[in-house]
């Protein structure tokens, strides 16, 4: 049997009823990152300081921001040197995905010497929690999220379901 401890919380004190000490605290606090920013900005600008970093707002679509070489994007599927999908629909992909996003169904390859290959693979990024997963499971390293593509938003749901076409050609679907 598991033994539960309760915590009861602890009463609040004269300063944390009233709120106005935290209120000004978190003015204090947002205004010295204000200034800070905007006294390095202004150093900057005179080139003095340029070894100590100031905060930066990138304003997005007119400006991207530069995505580092690991990060997750949007899927894709790798291709033979004879253009088919590298695939074997072995479904390890299907099965380690935690949030049940990726649906394949396998039929046969007209190659002997390859098992399978997916007649539908489809991701709905709408469930999709990118965590890669379905990427380090790929025996085949068929899968990968390094489309750079992090533009992922539709209007619909129907809309957010990759198919096996728009995983093999990522920059063909908008």
């Amino acid at each position: 049997m598991i033994k539960t401890k309760v915590v009861s919380e602890p009463p609040l004190n004269f300063w944390e009823r009233i709120y106005l000490p935290e209120v000004f605290r978190g003015l204090w606090i947002t205004s010295k990152h204000f200034f800070r920013n905007f006294f390095l900005h202004l150093a900057h600008a005179f080139g003095l300081l340029r070894h100590l970093k100031a905060g930066v707002t990138i304003e997005y679509p007119e400006q991207t921001y530069i995505l580092p070489k690991r990060s997750r994007t949007r899927h894709r599927l790798t291709h033979r040197p004879d253009g088919s999908p590298r695939c074997v629909a072995c479904m390890m992909c299907e099965t380690v995905c935690p949030a049940r996003c990726i649906a394949i169904v396998a039929e046969e390859h007209p190659d002997p010497n390859i098992e399978k290959k997916p007649k539908s693979f489809d991701i709905d990024l709408g469930k999709c929690v990118f965590c890669g997963f379905c990427v380090e499971a790929c025996p085949e390293d068929a899968i990968r999220m390094d489309t750079k593509i992090v533009n992922t938003a539709a209007y619909s749901r129907p809309a957010m379901k990759l198919d096996l076409n728009e995983l093999l050609n990522p920059t063909s679907s908008s």
